[in-house]
């Protein structure tokens, strides 16, 4: 009862299909060969033959809480590239919001089954897939999405991160993961007061009419983004202690927050019946297979060197071991596919146990 869909040439969508067996998709597969595959909900009947029933009657009734993050969403704030062109140095931004939502998923949601998938371009993708994140309905969800947002406002919005009184345990955490990566990424890669246009975009995610003034002979100075980062955390410290500010250290969390938090897709999250790419497909750009990874090897996982689906032939093609082994054994994607069969069997068993106690009688 779980859809797919198959995307042709020419941007022609095949909604609503389903499989009984592995064998039948197979055969699918072959027939149609799309360039891309998503996948949806499972519904309370065959999402092939809902057409059969009275309009109504067919409803989506579980799905994993998708998580989709594209790195076209920090333009705002990436200078080395933009669209959908990435580079070592932003990807970066990835890595930081990888580390910020599943400890966020972990922690603050006590989810377990979590699998992250690249989107084999400029992105990643997160599956939640514990039985009570799938159970959930589209308010369940958007409130995790609203939890997860940080940064909020359109293109013409300067000021679009405001904390609380009181920044929330999480915010804390995640201001001390983007820390561990700031130099590096927004210092050393992004250069990111080097003109005065990035000064003044900086500024205006400040409080208004607080410090702007003081910084006007800074934003025309000289000096390189590590010595104006250090000059504006020290103008505005002076600026909150002479007016003992509560708080004041929300300030520059509100500027890194906004430089560097996740940009959440929440269309994605919110809605039980979205689709989202199939992890193992290949995205029809690229060629690279969305290959899942473990979040705490993310600063170590190199999208650039994921396979595409012409070098996978190719290893293949290329074997000359055990004639007996399968062809995914043979290729570079035998890891990747090992630990979404650990993922899988895990869920299962989880799934078992929780059904044998839902079925006890107390």
């Amino acid at each position: 009862k779980r859809e797919f869909c198959f995307t042709l040439n020419g941007d022609i969508y095949l909604r609503y299909k389903s499989f009984s067996n592995q064998d039948e998709f197979k055969k699918e597969l072959k027939t149609v060969n799309p360039f891309k595959i998503d996948v949806g909900a499972v519904y309370n009947i065959k999402p092939k033959d809902h057409k059969s029933f009275k309009s109504g009657s067919f409803t989506a009734v579980e799905r994993e809480v998708v998580f989709d993050i594209d790195m076209t969403d920090y333009d705002e704030v990436r200078y080395c590239c933009s669209e959908a062109k990435i580079c070592s140095d932003c990807w970066v931004f990835m890595k930081i919001a990888v580390r910020i939502i599943d400890e966020a998923l972990r922690h603050d949601f006590g989810f377990s089954n979590l699998l992250w998938v690249y989107s084999g371009r400029r992105g990643v993708h997160c599956w939640v897939a514990d039985e009570s994140a799938r159970k959930l309905t589209n308010s369940g969800r958007g409130a995790i999405a609203d939890y997860l947002s940080l940064v909020i406002g359109g293109d013409q919005q300067s000021k679009k991160v405001t904390l609380p009184g009181v920044p929330h345990p999480s915010i804390k955490r995640s201001v001390n993961t983007i820390a561990r990566y700031f130099e590096e990424l927004m210092i050393d890669s992004q250069d990111f007061l080097g003109t005065e246009e990035k000064c003044q975009k900086v500024l205006g995610m400040l409080p208004p009419k607080t410090i702007q003034d003081d910084l006007k002979d800074w934003v025309s100075s000289n000096h390189d983004s590590k010595t104006k980062w250090n000059k504006l955390k020290g103008t505005w410290s002076t600026y909150a202690g002479k007016r003992k500010l509560f708080n004041k250290d929300n300030a520059i969390y509100e500027v890194v927050l906004q430089l560097c938090y996740p940009r959440l897709d929440v269309n994605v999250t919110k809605g039980l019946n979205h689709l989202l790419k199939s992890p193992f497909s290949v995205h029809p750009k690229t060629g690279r297979v969305c290959v899942p990874f473990l979040a705490k090897d993310v600063d170590t996982f190199d999208p650039f060197i994921v396979p595409t689906l012409k070098e996978v032939i190719t290893e293949v093609d290329n074997w000359s071991g055990d004639p007996k082994v399968l062809d995914y054994a043979k290729t570079s994607l035998k890891s990747s596919i090992d630990m979404f069969k650990s993922f899988a069997k895990k869920c299962r068993m989880e799934d078992s146990e929780e059904n044998k106690e839902n079925k006890m009688d107390w």
